[in-house]
C-alpha cells in the first residue's frame, strides 16, 4: 500500500507562518507536520509516499518517494491535488493524508485493516478538542452521521447543534481503485469550475448521495490534530502531547 500526502496549498490562515514555506513545513513541538505524517506512515508499514505539491514545491524536494505537482494550486481545491495523483490510485490503495494534520501509526493502520474501497478515520470524542481550539465549537464542525452498520451518512454541512455530530473527519483516509473510480465519475459529470472548487467532504457526501459505494468511517481515539491557524498551535502546545 501507499500513501499520498496532499501539500499543495499555502494555507492562508497560518498568516506569517507560510509566507516562505508550504503550511506542511510549519512546525509543532519542534518538528514540521510533514516529518510527523512520514514517520507516522511509515511507522505502519508504509514506504512509498508521495506528496502533490503546489506552493513553493521546491522546498519539499526529495522529502518523498514521488512528487505530484498540481501546477494550479492556487485556483482549484483538494480533490483537484488528488486527482494528480490518479497513476497510483488508479492502479492500488493508497492512504490519504491531509498535509495540515498529525496522527499517531495507529489510525494508519486502522485504515490499512479496512477492506473497504472507501474508508475515513474520525475522532468521536470531538468535542474535547474542539472546545480547546474555538470557544464556541460549532463555529467550524460540520455534521457527521453514521449509518447503523458504521458507514457515513452525512458529513460537511454546517451543524446546528452537537446532535447532529458523532464524530470529526479527520483528514485522512483510504481509497481504493473502485474508489477513485467513483470520485473520477462524479468530478467528470461537472462543468469545469464546480470541479475545480470540489473539497473532500463535499466529494464524500456526494458519494453517499449517488449511493453506488459506501464510505466505511473507522473510530479512532489515539492523539491528533489538526493544525489550521496559530490559535491552533498554541492550543496543542498546551494541551496535547503529540505522537
Amino acid at each position: 500500500m501507499k500513501a499520498i500526502i496532499l501539500a499543495a496549498g499555502r494555507g492562508s490562515r497560518m498568516r506569517r507562518m507560510t509566507d516562505d514555506r508550504p503550511k506542511c513545513l510549519v512546525e509543532f513541538q519542534g518538528r514540521a507536520l510533514l516529518d510527523r505524517q512520514i514517520d507516522s506512515l511509515r511507522a505502519a508499514g508504509i514506504q512509498e509516499i508521495g506528496i502533490v505539491t503546489g506552493y513553493r514545491r521546491e522546498m519539499l524536494a526529495n522529502r518523498a518517494s514521488r512528487e505530484f505537482h498540481n501546477p494550479r494550486w492556487a485556483e482549484t481545491n483538494m480533490v483537484s491535488s488528488l486527482a494528480c495523483a490518479e497513476d497510483w490510485l488508479s492502479r492500488e490503495r493508497c492512504i490519504i493524508s491531509y498535509s495540515d494534520i498529525f496522527y499517531e501509526p495507529k489510525a494508519v493502520s486502522l485504515l490499512m485493516d479496512s477492506r473497504a474501497d472507501l474508508a475515513i478515520t474520525y475522532d468521536p470524542d470531538w468535542l474535547e478538542i474542539w472546545r480547546k481550539r474555538f470557544a464556541d465549537p460549532l463555529s467550524d464542525a460540520e455534521t457527521f452521521r453514521l449509518n447503523a452498520d458504521g458507514t457515513l451518512a452525512e458529513i460537511g454541512d454546517k451543524a446546528g447543534s452537537t446532535q447532529a455530530i458523532e464524530g470529526q473527519y479527520m483528514g485522512l483516509l483510504r481509497i481504493g481503485p473502485a474508489g477513485w473510480a467513483e470520485i473520477a465519475r462524479i468530478r467528470d459529470s461537472l462543468p469545469d469550475d464546480t470541479r475545480d472548487r470540489m473539497h473532500m467532504t463535499g466529494t464524500l457526501q456526494a458519494i453517499i448521495q449517488a449511493g453506488r459505494m459506501p464510505v466505511e468511517a473507522v473510530p479512532y481515539r489515539g492523539t491528533w490534530g489538526e493544525i489550521d491557524n496559530e490559535t491552533d498551535l498554541q492550543a496543542y502546545e498546551r494541551d496535547i502531547t503529540s505522537p
